[in-house]
């Protein structure tokens, strides 16, 4: 079986010693950048499959690389970080990362969610890909989201809501397993993160935005009649 690689992008170097060491060990393949820019030169040139990605960063942060990888890549992003502030990382999920974890850290919490990331990421290379829906197309591994036949951007939270609900049309979603399902069950926020987000996805599917129904006091549901 290929190994997977995951590239390190931090600067402290004891700490990336010590999680270079643990990753091999753990049968990883490591791929280590000191800072921003040295970041996506790498991610440019070499296939990843999942990236530890800290905050604080000479060059570029860890905040705009991840906005920069996510211009074209879904590729798993997990940031480690000594920020705890629920802003902080609540712009981090908006932006597009899939997880993070604050310093100090376990390396068994670390492996842990690494392994979740990398097990749902083979989930969603093992499923089905493309899904359709009236004049809706969307293909997960593409990222791309099509209204007649036209692309339409949808951030990672917009396009991750479109797939639940073209994945299981006619089937009532409810906002706390939308919640869990794209912003996880630790997320601390509140279920009208799924309504705001909702209503941005509608104001980009022009005169379909009422295919997507409110099921009032429940959640949403893809064309049904409701």
């Amino acid at each position: 079986m290929k190994k997977a690689v995951i590239m390190l992008v931090e600067d402290e170097e004891s700490l990336a010693s010590f999680l270079i060491t643990e990753l091999e060990l753990e049968g990883y393949e490591v791929i280590w950048a000191k800072d921003g820019r040295e970041a996506l030169e790498i991610f440019n040139e070499k296939e990843i499959t999942l990236i530890l990605l800290d905050w604080m960063l000479p060059v570029y942060d860890g905040l705009t690389v991840l906005r920069r990888i996510r211009q074209s890549s879904n590729v798993p992003i997990i940031m480690i970080t000594a920020r705890s502030q629920t802003s902080d990382i609540s712009m981090a999920l908006d932006q597009g990362l899939d997880d993070y974890i604050t310093k100090p850290f376990e390396i068994e919490e670390l492996l842990a969610r690494i392994r979740v990331a990398l097990r749902r990421l083979g989930q969603e290379k093992a499923e089905k890909h493309d899904y359709h829906f009236g004049p809706f197309e969307i293909n997960l591994l593409k990222h791309q989201f099509m209204v007649d036949g036209k692309q339409v951007h949808l951030t990672p939270k917009e396009f991750s809501l479109m797939a639940a609900l073209i994945k299981e049309p006619g089937v009532v979603q409810t906002r706390d397993d939308l919640l869990n399902e794209i912003w996880g069950y630790n997320f601390d926020g509140q279920t009208n993160n799924v309504d705001v987000y909702i209503r941005a996805l509608r104001n980009k599917l022009g005169k379909y935005r009422d295919l997507i129904k409110t099921v009032r006091g429940i959640g949403y549901v893809l064309g049904d009649e409701q």
